[in-house]
């Protein structure tokens, strides 16, 4: 029987984005086929629909991007900050006059939902951009001495988790410091980094400042090993990371990657129960658990496990999964096939391996790329779903007796990007946090992000940081 209190279907309306049936690279301030001619789809992932057709870059089409680069970095760099700033103030307008035709782009590309899109990644990206813009003639006094001067030609590469949010963390900063940029975003996720070309356009950014590239990853390794690219920036998983770190060993290239994560979400015993559900849920269902800073691993004190647990089920049988423009979807589509059947391998080793999976009752679509909220319990830290980064909206729960243990077990992982602490007790916070070997660490709520603050990992989360005035050093030579 209907309960009388059922969502009704609330989609926002596709016909404020108008895509394409193609797209060329931008170089130089203008659409361009790729040398070769070769293009390939992308594909919406909530039904498998293609969006458009899209050019392939190859070498050639990378040595044209970073000559432009090359060639527009004398003025650009030359410019006052005061001018610099000018521009990336009117591309963070122009973002937000675009911000709901972006957002219906980013879900349709990505499969996010739209409320995700709307109302966390828009608000970032132009904020990143206002904050950076606001850097742009203040650099004398960032704390890197006097007159610090920008490297050249930077060469970025972005996932496909956060596509415009992951390219406005990484062009805001080069913009404001005087470099230029030649970007690579993900074969998935193409359509709103050439979206953001024409804002570019639409700003009057001179040309060769911005250059985008959309391909696949040979073109991804082709720009971060071209000899003329003097600084890396890269998003993604680890074991590409560390493959990126050996080409450019022994260059003067200067590096930052921020890779993968099996972030710790810590529930104390004396924690708001309701508030810290509420967190936890954000944590690893945010994004279909696509993130590189999840809270993928649950650590709950043991005298308070089943009260957690079962608030957490409650909860998770309310999460409405389904098509991502309707407003009330809380959980879209996995990225891609490939994405899904990982999730889907990983979580059956979990099982193999003797966790015990629950899985929140929910009707999964006919089309498209879905995966439905999934708990794992009485799971230990020899378990593959605990030690290795799932990227999907599976969650690992483990117990802890007392702080100790909790921080042990917090920082048994290879990886060191993120982590949660949920408790009233202030002092509580503070000593737990400077122990956790975590590149961010939240009190109380999870997946905050704000351009002032800083984010970057350890171990084989990567290195270096961005955001906030840290963000800044990657791009200067100081």
């Amino acid at each position: 029987m209907a309960s009388a209190f059922e969502y009704a279907p609330a989609p926002e309306s596709r016909s404020v984005v108008d895509i394409a049936p193609s797209y060329g690279l931008f170089i130089d301030g203008e659409f361009t086929e790729a040398a070769d001619g070769k293009v390939f789809k992308t594909v919406s992932p909530s039904t498998e629909e293609v969006l458009s057709e899209v050019a392939q870059a190859g070498q050639a089409d990378v040595d044209r991007a970073v000559k432009a680069a090359r060639k527009a970095f004398g003025k650009w760099s030359a410019l006052p900050g005061s001018e610099r700033a000018k521009y990336l103030f009117r591309i963070a307008r122009i973002i937000q006059e675009r911000s709901r035709e972006l957002a219906v782009l980013e879900t349709l590309d990505n499969g996010k939902p739209i409320k995700e899109t709307r109302d966390a990644d828009l608000p970032l990206v132009a904020a990143h951009f206002f904050y950076y813009a606001g850097w742009a003639d203040k650099l004398d006094h960032a704390g890197y001495g006097a007159n610090p001067r920008p490297l050249g030609v930077a060469g970025q590469v972005i996932p496909w988790n956060f596509p415009l949010l992951m390219l406005a963390w990484k062009i805001a900063p080069a913009l404001a410091t005087g470099n230029t940029v030649v970007l690579k975003p993900a074969e998935t996720t193409p359509l709103s980094a050439l979206f953001f070309a024409d804002i570019c356009r639409q700003a009057g950014l001179p040309k060769g400042v911005v250059n985008i590239l959309t391909g696949y990853g040979d073109a991804g390794e082709a720009l971060v090993t071209h000899p003329d690219v003097n600084k890396v920036a890269f998003t993604g998983s680890t074991a590409v990371g560390k493959a990126i770190a050996r080409s450019v060993a022994g260059t003067d290239k200067k590096v930052t990657l921020e890779l993968g994560g099996k972030g710790a979400n810590i529930v104390f015993d004396d924690a708001p129960v309701d508030q810290a559900v509420e967190g936890i849920v954000t944590g690893i269902f945010f994004n279909q658990g696509q993130v590189c800073c999840a809270g993928s691993r649950l650590l709950v004190q043991e005298s308070v496990r089943d009260e957690v647990l079962d608030a957490l089920k409650r909860r998770l049988s309310t999460l409405r999964l389904g098509d991502p423009l309707d407003k009330n979807t809380d959980i879209g589509a996995i990225n891609s096939a490939e994405q899904l059947a990982r999730i889907t391998a990983l979580a059956e080793t979990g099982e193999a391996e003797g966790a015990e999976r629950w899985t929140a009752p929910c009707e999964l679509p006919s089309s498209g790329y879905w995966f439905a909220p999934t708990l794992f319990t009485n799971v230990t830290q020899a378990h593959t779903v605990a030690r290795d980064e799932i990227f999907g909206p599976v969650l690992s729960v483990l117990t802890f007796r007392t702080p100790d243990e909790a921080v042990a077990k917090a920082n048994n992982t290879q990886y060191g990007l993120s982590a949660g602490i949920w408790t009233e007790k202030g002092s509580r916070i503070l000593a737990v946090a400077g122990k956790l070997r975590a590149g961010v660490v939240w009190a109380n709520t999870f997946n905050k992000f704000d351009p002032t603050s800083p984010f970057g990992g350890y171990k084989e989360s990567g290195y270096g940081r961005e955001g906030g005035r840290h963000g800044l050093e990657a791009y200067l030579d100081v």
